[in-house]
């Protein structure tokens, strides 16, 4: 059982809310299992990126979630945050399309690179249901474990928190709403901003200005979509 014992490199407050997680038979596997995969693949994002969501956004400070499915398995794209990718890599299309909507929703332009730590740093928790994958094959870590520890994450904000912003795009975050109380929590639902739908009801969500409206009534601060 090689390499189950080093403890994960995630921010202290995400750690004492999941520490369970991590000496959970379910988790050890995974960790073999990508300590085996990295043998023989490359795998993304780089591990010290792997925790990245967290470690951007702390467990205490987080006020809206965003959840995504997978990472992004082109060179130099992924680096743990949903949606996002690194500066100087072109705009993957439904970032392309997450862009358009806040534009359209409140007036931002696009910005000059696809980095959303921004939004991170506000308390946006941008979460990928799996953390990892093999490069170039979508989907590769899927039913690995990473779907069980997620799930958690989204079950203790749940729990532990109240008046949290869940925005789920597409049918497979919004699956996730049976993990959510939705008499503690706001959920808004769109379909997945890929080209594929985008245009059935991604646009004019205004799930932008939304969330917004929904922090200002609870007396939080507002997210600045603007990407800088």
């Amino acid at each position: 059982m090689q390499d189950v014992k080093v403890k994960p490199v995630i921010e202290k407050s995400w750690f004492n809310v999941l520490k369970d997680e991590f000496e959970a038979d379910y988790f050890k596997k995974l960790k073999v299992f990508l300590t085996e995969e990295k043998k023989e693949h490359v795998v993304y994002p780089p591990g010290s990126l792997i925790f990245n969501a967290f470690n951007q956004t702390p467990f205490d400070k987080v006020k809206v979630v965003i959840l995504g499915q997978d990472p992004y398995h082109g060179p130099g794209q992924a680096h743990g945050l949903c949606f996002s990718v690194n500066p100087g890599i072109p705009f993957p299309p439904s970032l392309q399309n997450i862009f358009k909507e806040v534009k359209n929703d409140i007036g931002i332009n696009p910005p000059t690179h696809g980095s959303l730590e921004n939004w991170a740093r506000q308390g946006v928790l941008l979460l990928n249901a799996t953390l990892t994958v093999r490069a170039n094959q979508a989907g590769s870590h899927q039913k690995k474990g990473w779907e069980i520890f997620t799930d958690k994450v989204i079950q203790k904000l749940s729990e532990h928190k109240e008046g949290l912003v869940f925005l789920l795009w597409g049918n497979y975050a919004q699956a996730k709403s049976m993990l959510i109380d939705d008499t503690k929590h706001y959920i808004l639902k769109a379909v997945h901003p890929s080209p594929l739908s985008a245009s059935r009801g991604f646009f004019g969500c205004k799930h932008f200005s939304k969330t917004n409206e929904i922090l200002k009534s609870l007396g939080k601060n507002e997210i600045q979509w603007a990407i800088t």
